[in-house]
């Protein structure tokens, strides 16, 4: 067991890091919680959803801005390292990009994993963050191959028999799914009408199903409430500032609604007591037997 907690987070584009569990991080490293990214693609598919943004001359660099970007978002976040794996963005379903040859999700399977396998036995993470198996809402080519990447190099990094040039074998105690729960939405929406505000979220949002029953671990963001915020307002290609469905509320009133992080526990290799507070619940433990 390493003496430094670390937890290593496995993104499909440069601003997921911003959306999803910003603050857990931004709370982990301010308590000197080693804090690793690891980026799957470069973003250049994306949509330039700021209009003040989209120029040529930004278009004709949309990589080099969006690395710019993550990297300022990630230390507003606390991330401690910050790793691209590399590949280009797979596009939507059907899409041009989703056949070209270098994109995350066109190459073997195998050897997305064997990359993300070797950054884990060099960081030596207890807690790995990613994304669900559940894709039905937001089938993205890369957020699909994000998953099954995660779960397959849960078990390998441990395997001396797997992926030999990889470094020496480590086991990750934990793994977790990111949670955009029911809750937080229908706490917002009901924040816009109670204030008289129209609300970004339509009938579609609120009637989708969601996977607050499945939440075993939430993460109190006291003191860490506007570091989403920040983050996603760093990444100015990718997120409008005049966002409703991010801006719409004064951030006085964004701190009081929902400020947690949820997760999904989906693999463990310790013993915790479920519903937790704390992604090292069990690691803890284990560290000072």
């Amino acid at each position: 067991m390493d003496d430094q907690l670390c937890i290593l987070t496995v993104h499909a584009h440069p601003d997921d890091e911003a959306s999803k569990g910003a603050g857990t991080i931004a709370k982990y490293h301010a308590a000197g919680v080693h804090t690793v990214l690891v980026t799957c693609t470069g973003g250049e598919e994306g949509d330039i959803l700021n209009p003040t943004m989209d120029t040529p001359e930004v278009r004709a660099d949309i990589a080099g801005v969006r690395r710019r970007e993550l990297d300022q978002a990630a230390e507003i976040i606390g991330y401690t390292e910050v790793v691209l794996l590399g590949y280009r963005d797979s596009g939507m379903p059907g899409s041009k990009a989703n056949s070209d040859p270098r994109s995350f999700a066109a190459h073997l399977l195998d050897e997305t994993v064997e990359r993300l396998v070797a950054e884990i036995r060099r960081v030596r993470p207890q807690v790995i963050i990613t994304y669900s198996d559940d894709h039905e809402r937001y089938p993205h080519p890369d957020h699909i191959r994000v998953h099954d990447i995660s779960v397959a190099a849960f078990d390998a990094s441990g395997d001396a028999g797997a992926f030999l040039s990889a470094g020496e074998p480590y086991q990750p105690l934990k793994m977790y799914y990111s949670v955009w729960s029911r809750a937080r939405v229908l706490a917002t929406h009901a924040k816009f009408l109670e204030l008289g505000l129209e609300s970004p979220f339509d009938e579609n949002w609120l009637e989708r199903p969601g996977d607050d029953d499945k939440i075993t671990t939430s993460i109190d963001l006291t003191g860490f409430e506007d570091v989403r915020r920040l983050a996603l307002l760093a990444h100015a290609t990718q997120v409008d500032p005049n966002s409703k469905y991010w801006f719409g509320l004064p951030p006085e009133i964004m701190r009081t609604i929902h400020p947690q992080d949820d997760y999904i526990l989906a693999r463990s290799l310790v013993d915790s007591e479920l519903p937790e507070d704390d992604l090292f619940a069990g690691v803890r433990l284990s560290a000072t037997r």
